[in-house]
């Protein structure tokens, strides 16, 4: 395979982010392997900015030791954090020349190994997302043709993962508008229903249902499924949730086992021995008044004073 070939080929890798499933991991130690491959370097690494001022590498997966205590300081400091910042490729004319700019960076450099190091950014026209670092081994900074092809590898790497990041985010906003779609057919549904039952408008429903739902702190959502589900006319606070194990029984009904205790007394079960004390109550008469002579005479002459005469 020629080198235009395999530039070829490569580009289309980088571009072929838009599917079902796409590696950000794979695909950027890929973008390392490449460069490693096409360009005059001995490793490569990827930087991508993160919450903070401080960048992160997610590749190469796998760096030696030495390579790794590299990547450690070039997130705060060296050409890759000063690519990312201004947005433009940053590289040093010489050993020297890197380490009066980036004194620990430079020498964490030469302890690995490495020479020079060049950072070029990973931008899309206004948008920054990181860097791309190149350490090569030649005491000589790369040459126009290799800084170009870097450019642009690092170019088509940001296109894509801004697109798979965009596929990712409309995924997101799709399953907010359906959600949203559903809730408003939903209170849709409970603000006719509530009308019907009120015997009131259909923004008179919405308003009270909307009322209703700040007062009691739920979503306007719950309400309409309380409306449709439960029958609520939203007179009564919202129907409480059944107790687990016990369908249908509230803690706040008078069915709820706790709501009867009373009721056990007074009324037990078939077979259940009736207290002495209380057979004793219930036995019990009520003394009778005894009779006064006023009213025997009374029923001796039921006719009355006016008969006597």
């Amino acid at each position: 395979m020629s080198r235009e070939q395999h530039i070829a080929r490569t580009f289309v890798e980088l571009a072929d982010t838009l599917v079902e499933g796409f590696d950000v991991i794979g695909f950027l130690q890929q973008m390392t392997v490449r460069c490693q491959e096409l360009l005059d370097v001995v490793d490569a690494a990827v930087f991508l900015s993160h919450t903070g001022p401080h960048l992160y590498s997610p590749a190469p997966c796998d760096p030696s030791p030495a390579l790794q205590r590299v990547l450690d300081v070039a997130c705060v400091q060296g050409p890759a954090a000063d690519a990312y910042r201004s947005a433009r490729p940053v590289d040093a004319r010489s050993p020297e020349d890197a380490a009066g700019r980036w004194p620990e960076f430079a020498s964490r450099v030469q302890h690995a190994g490495y020479s020079l190091a060049t950072a070029l950014p990973m931008r899309l026209r206004q948008d920054t997302i990181g860097s791309l670092l190149l350490l090569h081994a030649a005491p000589r900074p790369m040459d126009a043709e290799d800084l170009a092809l870097g450019q642009a590898l690092a170019d088509a790497a940001t296109i894509g993962l801004l697109h798979s990041r965009t596929i990712r985010e409309q995924g997101t906003v799709n399953e907010q508008l359906h959600t949203a779609l559903q809730s408003r057919i939903v209170i849709e549904q409970a603000k006719g229903l509530l009308a019907a039952r009120r015997n009131i408008s259909l923004n008179q429903a919405f308003d009270m249902m909307r009322r209703y739902a700040r007062s009691h702190r739920i979503l306007l959502g719950g309400v309409a499924r309380d409306v449709i589900e439960n029958g609520s006319s939203l007179r009564s606070p919202p129907v409480p949730r059944a107790e687990p194990g016990r369908p249908g029984k509230h803690r706040e009904s008078p069915e709820h086992p706790e709501n009867q205790k009373g009721s056990k007394d007074r009324n037990p079960p078939e077979g259940r021995k009736i207290p002495k004390s209380r057979k004793i109550q219930e036995g019990r008469k009520t003394p009778e008044t005894p009779e006064t002579p006023e009213s025997q005479e009374d029923q001796e002459n039921p006719a009355g004073p006016a008969d006597a005469g």
